[in-house]
C-alpha cells in the first residue's frame, strides 16, 4: 500500500459541524470478499446503493478511499468505465436510484504501518476502522450515518491464517484448494463502517458462555496467541460481569450468538467495540499476579467493561457524524465508571476519576487544543480522540445524574435507546431523551456541549446572626474561536458543618446557573465550615474562603470521602502554589507544612480508614495540576517544591512509614481490597522514605523487588529504585529485564519506569534505550512506553537548555511518517509553551516551528502544531 500521509504539503480542508448534509446514497447492504495474504490481499466489494430521499440530489456516488487504487469496477454485473478519481475519492455517475456496485481493490496490510485499515501484526491480520480506516479497505461512504448490513466472507491460507474472524454471527465455513480454507459471516445488525472488524491468524480462545436475561446462550470467547491464553481469565471474568451488569443497570441485552475479543500486540489505542468482534490492544487483556499490576487489573476490567457498553452506547445507536463524538464515548466512560465503582470502592474510584480529569483534561482546557465536548471544526479527526471528549463528556452527562437523580436519568436513557435504536444520532438526540425521560428542563445546560474550558467558581460566605449566605460567582476564560462564554448550569452539592461537633446539618444541591446567586441557610449560631462540590457533582475549579484550619477540620470530619480528599489534597496545593510563586515566608513554610504533616500523621492513624482509601489520601498533588494552579510557572521549581515536602513529610513521619511499610509488607497477597490496599500504601511509604532516607529507602525497595510475589510490589519497588542514584537500581533493572526478556506487556514496563523516574540522569538514561535492541518504532505501546513517559516527566522533560523539547520533536518528525496517529499524541507536551517560563516558551515554540517548517507531515501533526503555535 502506498502511504500517502506524508504528501506534500497542503492546506487541509476544515470540516465545520454547521455543514452536515444527509448522504446522497445509502448502502443498505454490503458484500465483502477477502483473498488473504500478509503483503497482497485481494478485496471484492458488492455494494447495494440506493438514493437517498433526504439527500442532494445527484447523478453521482462519492466513495471515500485513502491510498487505494480501483482495480476493476462493475454496476448491476457489467463493466462500468463512467468513473473517476477525485484527489483519494472514487466518483461513479450513475444512472438510477438503486444499483449494485462491485469494486476490487488490492492491499499490502504488511506495509501499513499507520495501523489503519487492514493491517499485519506479527503475522496476524486485523483491522482498526475507527475512525476513518475503512476508507483504507475500499471504496465506500465512509462515513458514521451511513448504515449497512455486511456479509463477509474470508479465504486463506490454512496454515498462516488457521482462525477467520468478522463481525456478527458465523454462517459457513469450509476447506479450499491449495491448503486454504474459507469462513463466512453474517452481521444482521446495520453499522458503520468504522464498526467493521476482520481478524485472521494463528490465535487461540479461552472460551465461555453467558446467558441473558431473557435465557439467551451467548458463545464468548477471548483469542490471543498460543502461550496467552492463561493470562485472559480475568478479562473473562470483566466481559461477564459487564453483560450482567448492563442487563441489571441499564436494561441492555446483549444481541448476537456470539461474543469475541481479540488482543493484537500492534495497536494505536486501548481498544475497538467492533460490533460482536472486539479487537483489543493486548494491554487490556493479559493479566496475571506475576506480569500485571492492580492498575492493570483495573484497566483490563473497565476497558473490557467499556468496549462492551458501546453494544448499545455505540453501535446500536450510533454518531450520526463525528462532531458527536462524545454521544457514544462520554456517556460509555460514565458506564465504565459506573461499572468499576460498583465492581470495587465508589469513593476511591472516583478520586481516580478526578485525578485522571485534572491531569489531562484540565490543561487541554486551558491550553491551545481546547475544544468543546461537541467541537465545530476539525481537519484531522483522529486528533479529536480526547480527554475532553471522553472524560469531560463523562462528566457533564454525570452531572445529570446529579440534576435528576439515578432513577429518572435512567428513564431517560432507556428512551434514548428507544428512540434511536438502529440509527445515527446527535449529543443533542440524547439530550432530548434525558428531558424527556427524566422530566427536567436542560436547555440552559446544553451550554456544556458548546463551550469549551473549565468554569471557575467563586464563594463567598457570610455569617449574621443564625444566617449563612453563600455567593457564588462563576466565570470562564476565553478559549481559541470562544472569546466569550455565557453562564453554565453547575450543579454543587453542599453541606455546612458544625465546628463543636464534627457534624453537618445535611447536604443541599445548589445550582448555579446565572453570573452570579446567593443562598441562604438558617440555623447557625456559629459560622460553619462549607463543604462544596461534594463528590466532585460539576467539573469546575472552586475558589471558597476555607482556611487551613477549615481544611485540617474537613480532611478529618467530612463524610464524603471525595470531599475529605480534596480537603487534603487543597491543604497541599495552597502551600505547594505560595511556596513555587516565591510569596512564602520561612515561618509560613514551616506553619504550611506542620499544618500537612498533621493531618497526614492523623490519616496514617485513623483506624476507621479502609487501606484503599487511606492510600488515595496520602498521595500528593501532580505536578500537571499543580501547574494548572499558576499562570505561568518554572516546571523544575515546581518538581523541586513537591519533592522537598515529600521529604518533609518523610523526615517528620518517618516512623510512621517505617511502621505502615512492616505492617503492610505482612499482608499476604490477593485481589481483595485489604490486600490491594496494603500494597498501595506501601508504595507511598517508600515514595515518602525514598528523598527522606535514600539508603533505607534502597535497602527496602530492594528488599520488597527479591521476595515479590507479585507484578504490583515488583513494580513499585522498582520505581522507587530507579530514582535513586544506589547500586541497587541497577541490580534490579536487569533482573527485571532478563526475568521478563520476551513479554512484550512486561518490558514496556522497564523502559517506562526509567522514562519516568525521578532520577537526575533521566534525559541519559531515556537517550540510551532509545539505542537498545527492545526498542522499535513500529509498536505504538513500545514508543508510549518510553516516550510519553518521558514527556510528562517534568524534571526531565524541562530540564534547561530545551533539550528534551529536542528529543521529542525529533521524535514526531520521525515518527510521522511510521504512524502519524501516535505522532500527532506528542504535540501537546509541546503545545504548553505558554504555560511555562519565557525562557523555556522559547525554546519549545521554536520546536514547534522546527515541526512546522518539514515539507512533508501528516494531517494529524499539522494540525496539531498549528493550533499550537496559533494558541
Amino acid at each position: 500500500m502506498n502511504d500517502l500521509s506524508s504528501a506534500p504539503f497542503a492546506p487541509p480542508p476544515v470540516i465545520h459541524r454547521a455543514d452536515y448534509r444527509p448522504p446522497e446514497w445509502l448502502i443498505p447492504q454490503i458484500a465483502l470478499n477477502f483473498a488473504l495474504s500478509l503483503d497482497a490481499t485481494k478485496v471484492q466489494s458488492t455494494l447495494k446503493v440506493r438514493r437517498n430521499p433526504a439527500g442532494d440530489a445527484t447523478t453521482q456516488l462519492r466513495l471515500n478511499g485513502d491510498a487505494l487504487e480501483a482495480k476493476a469496477i462493475t454496476v448491476d454485473g457489467h463493466p462500468h468505465n463512467d468513473w473517476h478519481m477525485d484527489g483519494s475519492d472514487l466518483v461513479i455517475d450513475l444512472p438510477g436510484d438503486a444499483h449494485d456496485i462491485g469494486i476490487e481493490t488490492l492491499i499490502d496490510p504488511t506495509a501499513n504501518t499507520q495501523l489503519s485499515g487492514l493491517y499485519a501484526s506479527n503475522g496476524l491480520l486485523c483491522t482498526q476502522c475507527e475512525a476513518e480506516g475503512f476508507r483504507r479497505i475500499t471504496f465506500f461512504p465512509d462515513r458514521p450515518d451511513v448504515l449497512s448490513v455486511y456479509s463477509v466472507r474470508m479465504s486463506g491460507d490454512k496454515a498462516a491464517f488457521p482462525v477467520l474472524l468478522s463481525n456478527g454471527n458465523p454462517t459457513d465455513s469450509g476447506d479450499g484448494p491449495d491448503d486454504t480454507h474459507w469462513a463466512e459471516w453474517h452481521d444482521p445488525w446495520p453499522k458503520p463502517s468504522y464498526l467493521f472488524a476482520l481478524v485472521a491468524g494463528d490465535l487461540v480462545a479461552n472460551r465461555d458462555s453467558f446467558t441473558t436475561m431473557n435465557g439467551r446462550k451467548v458463545s464468548l470467547a477471548i483469542y490471543v496467541r498460543a502461550g496467552d491464553e492463561e493470562r485472559t481469565d480475568h478479562a473473562m471474568r470483566s466481559l461477564i460481569a459487564s453483560m450482567k451488569w448492563d442487563e441489571d443497570v441499564y436494561g441492555r441485552e446483549y444481541d448476537l450468538d456470539i461474543f469475541n475479543i481479540v488482543a493484537v500486540s500492534d495497536f494505536n489505542a486501548g481498544a475497538m467495540e467492533n460490533k460482536g468482534l472486539n479487537v483489543f490492544n493486548t494491554r487490556y487483556i493479559l493479566a496475571d499476579p506475576e506480569t500485571a499490576t492492580d492498575g492493570d487489573y483495573d484497566a483490563v476490567e473497565g476497558v473490557v467493561a467499556h468496549e462492551y457498553f458501546h453494544n448499545w452506547s455505540g453501535n446500536r445507536v450510533t454518531c450520526r457524524d463525528w462532531f458527536q463524538l462524545s454521544l457514544k464515548e462520554g456517556f460509555t466512560v460514565l458506564r465504565d465508571q459506573q461499572f468499576s465503582a460498583d465492581r470495587g470502592s465508589p469513593p476511591v474510584k472516583r478520586i481516580e476519576d478526578v485525578r485522571v480529569l485534572r491531569a489531562a483534561q484540565f490543561p487541554e482546557d486551558s491550553g491551545p487544543l481546547a475544544h468543546p465536548i461537541r467541537p465545530d471544526s476539525y481537519q484531522e479527526i483522529s486528533n479529536f480522540y480526547t480527554a475532553t471528549v471522553y472524560n469531560k463528556g463523562a462528566e457533564v452527562i454525570r452531572m445529570m445524574t446529579v440534576l435528576t437523580g439515578m432513577e429518572r436519568f435512567l428513564k431517560g436513557t432507556s428512551l434514548y435507546f428507544d428512540r434511536h435504536d438502529g440509527e445515527a444520532a446527535t449529543c443533542e438526540d440524547f439530550v432530548k431523551a434525558i428531558e424527556d425521560g427524566a422530566g427536567i428542563d436542560l436547555a440552559q445546560f446544553r451550554r456544556w456541549y458548546e463551550q469549551a474550558g473549565t468554569p471557575k467558581v467563586t464563594v463567598e460566605m457570610a455569617h449574621t446572626g443564625s444566617t449563612v449566605t453563600l455567593t457564588l460567582t462563576q466565570t470562564m476564560a476565553p478559549t481559541p474561536g470562544q472569546p466569550v462564554k455565557q453562564p453554565m448550569v453547575i450543579p454543587l452539592r453542599t453541606a455546612l458543618f458544625d465546628r463543636a461537633t464534627g457534624q453537618h446539618h445535611g447536604e443541599e444541591l445548589l445550582v448555579l446557573d446565572q453570573p452570579s446567586q446567593t443562598f441562604t441557610f438558617e440555623g447557625f449560631a456559629d459560622a460553619p465550615v462549607l463543604s462544596i462540590n461534594r463528590g466532585f457533582s460539576a467539573p469546575v475549579e472552586i475558589t471558597a474562603p476555607i482556611t487551613a484550619d477549615d481544611l485540617v477540620f474537613l480532611a478529618a470530619h467530612d463524610d464524603d470521602p471525595f470531599a475529605r480528599y480534596e480537603a487534603m489534597q487543597q491543604l497541599i496545593v495552597r502551600h505547594l502554589v505560595a511556596a513555587i510563586s516565591g510569596t512564602m515566608s520561612d515561618a509560613e513554610r514551616a506553619a504550611g507544612r506542620a499544618a500537612i504533616g498533621d493531618a497526614m500523621g492523623a490519616i496514617l492513624d485513623d483506624t476507621a480508614l479502609d487501606d484503599l482509601m487511606r492510600g488515595e489520601l496520602l498521595i500528593l498533588p501532580g505536578e500537571a495540576y499543580l501547574a494548572e494552579q499558576l499562570t505561568r510557572a518554572d516546571p523544575t521549581r515546581i518538581f523541586a517544591e513537591r519533592e522537598g515536602l515529600k521529604r518533609w513529610l518523610g523526615e517528620t513521619l518517618k516512623d510512621k512509614w517505617l511502621a505502615l511499610h512492616d505492617r503492610c509488607s505482612a499482608v499476604p497477597y490477593s485481589l481483595d481490597a485489604a490486600a490491594r490496599g496494603a500494597r498501595k500504601l506501601k508504595t507511598q511509604a517508600l515514595v515518602h522514605l525514598a528523598p527522606a532516607d535514600p539508603a533505607e529507602a534502597a535497602a527496602r525497595a530492594k528488599a520488597q523487588y527479591d521476595s515479590a510475589t507479585n507484578m504490583t510490589d515488583r513494580q513499585s519497588a522498582l520505581m522507587v529504585l530507579c530514582s535513586l542514584s544506589v547500586a541497587e537500581r541497577e541490580a534490579a533493572l536487569a533482573d527485571f529485564h532478563d526475568r521478563f526478556a520476551g513479554n512484550m506487556l512486561v518490558i514496556d514496563k522497564w523502559f517506562s519506569l526509567q522514562a519516568g523516574s525521578l532520577n537526575p540522569n533521566a534525559t541519559e538514561h531515556v537517550k540510551a534505550l532509545a539505542q537498545h535492541p527492545d526498542f522499535t518504532m513500529a509498536n505504538p505501546n513500545r514508543v508510549r512506553a518510553l516516550w510519553m513517559a518521558y514527556a510528562v516527566n517534568a524534571q526531565a522533560f524541562h530540564r534547561e537548555g530545551g533539550e528534551g523539547y529536542r528529543l521529542i520533536a525529533d521524535l514526531i518528525l520521525r515518527l510521522d511518517p511510521i504512524n502519524a496517529n501516535v505522532a500527532a499524541r506528542f504535540v501537546s507536551s509541546l503545545g504548553r509553551w505558554k504555560k511555562v517560563d519565557e525562557t523555556r516558551a522559547a525554546l519549545m515554540r521554536a520546536e514547534l516551528e522546527r515541526i512546522a517548517a518539514a515539507p512533508t507531515l501528516s494531517r494529524d501533526v499539522r494540525e496539531q502544531v498549528t493550533k499550537s503555535l496559533e494558541g
